[in-house]
């Protein structure tokens, strides 16, 4: 049974805001409410009020501008696989919503609250950092954006305020061939928490790689990025040794835990595995192997 509270349904963004900048920390955003009310009923998290801002217009959507895509807070994560305009620019984000949850989950949770609630192994945000994505932030007083990977602190920890909420998030173009791939391991096909997933970004130049993102999820307290791999790759053409060493790069950068669904070990390996079955097929597909 859920605890009680207040429900509070404002009709536009700036009701919404002005809800949330009463400065009591009782107050929160609700949209699909997926993991909030898993939260709730355990009693992890009790607010006091909820602001529904799921039919908030300006929350809605997916923009197509010149140079990126702004995704609305509020986007389901079925709506994001219904999209080409996604498809088109972030092949990995829809590989991320294809293996996300369930049906039933998928279209009520929405890609805002995927992102706010932190998870270490949150699906859309290995795929999100690859594409350099960044979110969009608005309170009563204050707008700003942030690259994504400065969103993330710790685990289920963010820099989002009391009285913020994410508007959109931002994923921008290139002109330059790419290709972006995403996979998720977990304990069963669908409905699973991931054990470990790893995405990936390459890009042309040249005839060898540009640049090169590579992402991971539920092996460290907060998604994160392998700087030290992606570096590596920077420029060069991809041979198999080349692709192996930089999945051993991404293997050491990950800092796992051991739990019910997976050892740290495994953890550590898998993302070895992940990363080089990833380089490999996207080096096959952008012609930029050298074997």
């Amino acid at each position: 049974m859920l605890p009680e509270f207040d429900l509070v349904m404002p009709e536009n963004l700036q009701q919404a805001l002005e809800n949330l900048g009463q400065r009591n920390p009782g107050v929160v955003p609700v949209a699909g409410g997926t993991n909030l009310t898993v939260d709730m009923r355990s009693r992890r998290h009790t607010p006091a009020t909820l602001v529904n801002i799921e039919h908030i217009q300006e929350l809605t959507g997916i923009l197509q501008e010149d140079d990126r895509i702004e995704i609305g807070s509020c986007v389901t994560i079925a709506e994001i696989l219904k999209s080409p305009i996604i498809a088109a620019v972030a092949p990995a984000l829809i590989e991320a919503a294809r293996g996300f949850a369930n049906p039933l989950i998928r279209n009520r949770a929405t890609i805002g609250g995927n992102l706010a609630d932190a998870s270490p192994a949150a699906d859309t945000a290995p795929s999100l950092l690859v594409h350099n994505a960044q979110v969009e932030l608005w309170s009563k007083k204050n707008r700003r954006i942030l690259p994504l990977d400065e969103f993330f602190v710790g685990v289920r920890k963010t820099v989002l305020q009391p009285d913020e909420i994410i508007k959109s998030v931002h994923v921008p173009k290139t002109n330059r061939p790419s290709a972006s791939s995403f996979y998720k391991l977990g304990l069963r096909k669908a409905d699973a928490i991931s054990v470990a997933s790893v995405a990936v970004y390459l890009e042309k130049k040249n005839g060898a790689c540009g640049q090169v993102r590579i992402a991971m999820g539920s092996v460290a307290p907060k998604p994160l990025r392998a700087y030290a791999a992606e570096e590596l790759l920077t420029g060069k053409h991809l041979s198999l040794k080349l692709i192996e060493e930089a999945a051993k790069l991404a293997a050491e950068a990950s800092s796992p835990i051991s739990d019910i669904r997976g050892s740290a070990e495994y953890r550590r390996r898998m993302v070895f595995v992940l990363t080089r079955r990833l380089l490999t097929h996207l080096a096959e597909m952008m012609e930029l192997k050298d074997w």
